[in-house]
């Protein structure tokens, strides 16, 4: 499988801290071309369908009506 590499971004914090977290993955999406966002997401799909078949989830849960 050939897979293209995409651009690479690392946060390292001593402690947890979210609002840089937020931050972090914004300046990070906006770095991206709409393309390159759309095919990191196409990707991710996939590979989700992927590990959800290949362990037995391939079917997605029916809706029951209760009353």
């Amino acid at each position: 499988m050939n897979k293209k590499k995409y651009k690479t971004h690392i946060l390292i914090l001593d402690d947890d801290d979210p609002v840089r977290e937020m931050a972090f993955e914004i300046e990070f999406q906006l770095s991206l071309t709409a393309a390159e966002r759309y095919e990191i997401m196409d990707s991710l799909v996939k590979d989700v369908l992927e590990l959800t078949g290949r362990n037995g989830y391939q079917d997605a849960p029916a809706i029951v009506a209760r009353s």
